[in-house]
């Protein structure tokens, strides 16, 4: 698993930025990113985003908005965030971090490609089976 490398840049600091919706993280390297939740949350490393291979990733909209209402430590290697919209199964280790912040500009990119390879707007809801089956670690809406 990613993040288990001992040369890899460790996270220093850690802050969930609520009114910005960033998180920011500054690395033993000297780096130090602002990483939007909504970016965290479209690049989630779940099975539930990425899918079980290539090809079967699941293009996420309507998370603009998003929050993080927790963010769980995982072993000395990883954080585990609760995002408010219930999903919580993504485990971002620190090497993860560091790239989605390292490749932010260039991630934001993609997404916009893939948004518009679909006929989606960023900011359209979920949909498909998502939208109505809930199933899995997202299922948990109170």
């Amino acid at each position: 698993m990613a993040g288990l490398n001992r040369n890899s840049p460790k996270p220093t600091e850690l802050t969930v930025h609520q009114q910005s919706r960033v998180l920011e993280v500054a690395f033993d390297d000297g780096a130090r990113f602002r990483i939007p939740f909504e970016l965290m949350r479209v690049y989630s490393p779940s099975a539930e985003v990425k899918g079980h291979g290539p090809g079967q990733e699941t293009l996420q909209t309507g998370k603009r908005l998003v929050g993080i209402d927790a963010l769980e430590p995982v072993g000395h290697y990883a954080v585990q965030p609760r995002f408010s919209d219930g999903h919580d199964s993504g485990i971002f280790s620190w090497d993860y971090l560091y790239e989605l912040g390292a490749n932010a500009a260039q991630l934001w990119r993609d997404y916009e490609a893939r948004l518009a390879a679909a006929g989606v707007d960023r900011d359209a809801p979920m949909a498909g089976k998502a939208a109505h089956a809930h199933g899995g670690s997202c299922g948990h809406h109170h």
